[in-house]
């Protein structure tokens, strides 16, 4: 399957991904700069992505955890989620996210 980000420069990257990866690790090895600080665990928004809204509604809806991370990420839009919590599924293949303009990444600078 294929996950499509559209890094801040507006370029549009393709990955190829698996059924069942988390979106962080796609994007992490795509070379996105998304940190996940805390591997998946959901105590971090350092893997905060701005989901397509065409994409937004086929998501399994956001925890409360995962929303009170989202309030500690910068530039979050209504469609902001964090990679680490997002599972591709079939019906994601084509699914694409933006990287948000802000996006903290320490492996990078």
């Amino acid at each position: 399957m294929n996950v499509r980000f559209v890094t801040t420069k507006g370029d549009l990257i393709t990955a190829q991904a698996v059924q069942g990866a988390r979106l962080l690790e796609v994007a992490q090895a795509a070379g996105m700069p998304l940190e996940g600080t805390c591997e998946g665990q959901m105590a971090c928004s350092t893997c905060h992505v701005i989901v397509s809204p065409d994409w937004f509604e086929k998501l399994s809806p956001a925890s409360a955890d995962e929303e009170d991370m989202l309030d500690l990420a910068a530039g979050v839009t209504r469609t902001s989620r964090l990679a680490c919590q997002i599972e591709l599924s079939g019906e994601l293949d084509g699914l694409t996210v933006k990287i948000p303009t802000i996006a903290r990444d320490m492996q990078f600078g």
